[in-house]
């Protein structure tokens, strides 16, 4: 398999061989479930479509109960599509799991940042701020300044850095080295860090 589906645990540290400490990000990796696989033939282009995390009956609405009655499969929470698979002769329904990956391994994490609400200019654009502390400035210390000019261009460009939504967007981390494989209990350490809280999804590629 080209990649894996899996949650955010947490972080740690291992020693190497040289007993220097390793910062790690500990993933729940799979097991995964194959719902769908695409064919050239049937789809234009191949890949797999995967499967993680159960959840409740009641929560699928009917199309996707379907969809999951055909794979053979319970109803999973996450769902991601994988291409470059190679010859791979998987059957629906099959389970992937964390033995895809191996020590060494360079992977790709693809997560949601952390949400950060709303943020003024001084936190999202590290903006400095304008004027004074003190001599009757003081209102105006974390405030943009200035965004146009008046008569012309008499509108704000596209683009213009401003307050607004920060955070809880898709981020990749690339060239993460594999430090550890745990079979037993479906976990992957990589080395450094990933975007998101604990308990966020993950998509894991090769």
């Amino acid at each position: 398999m080209s990649g894996l589906l899996g949650k955010k645990i947490g972080m740690t540290s291992v020693f190497d061989e040289n007993g220097i400490a390793v910062p790690c990000t500990v993933i729940e990796a799979g097991p995964c479930y194959v719902t769908q696989i695409r064919t050239k033939a049937k789809d234009g282009y191949e890949a797999v479509q995967l499967g993680y995390d159960e959840k409740p009956e009641r929560l699928v609405n009917k199309p996707l109960a379907g969809h999951f009655v055909k794979a053979g499969v319970k109803a999973l929470r996450l769902l991601r599509e994988f291409q470059n698979i190679g010859n791979l002769d998987l059957k629906l329904g099959a389970e992937v799991k964390v033995d895809v990956f191996s020590k060494g391994d360079l992977v790709d994490v693809s997560a949601k940042s952390k949400g950060r609400g709303f943020q003024g200019v001084v936190k999202r654009h590290h903006f400095a701020g304008v004027g004074l502390a003190t001599h009757g400035q003081s209102d105006r210390q974390r405030h943009p300044g200035s965004i146009g000019g008046s008569s012309y261009p008499s509108r704000v460009f596209k683009g213009m850095r401003m307050a607004g939504r920060m955070g809880f967007e898709n981020i990749t981390v690339r060239n993460l080295q594999v430090i550890q494989v745990i079979p037993e209990s479906n976990l992957i350490l990589v080395k450094g860090s990933i975007p998101g809280a604990k308990n966020t999804y993950v998509t894991i590629t090769k």
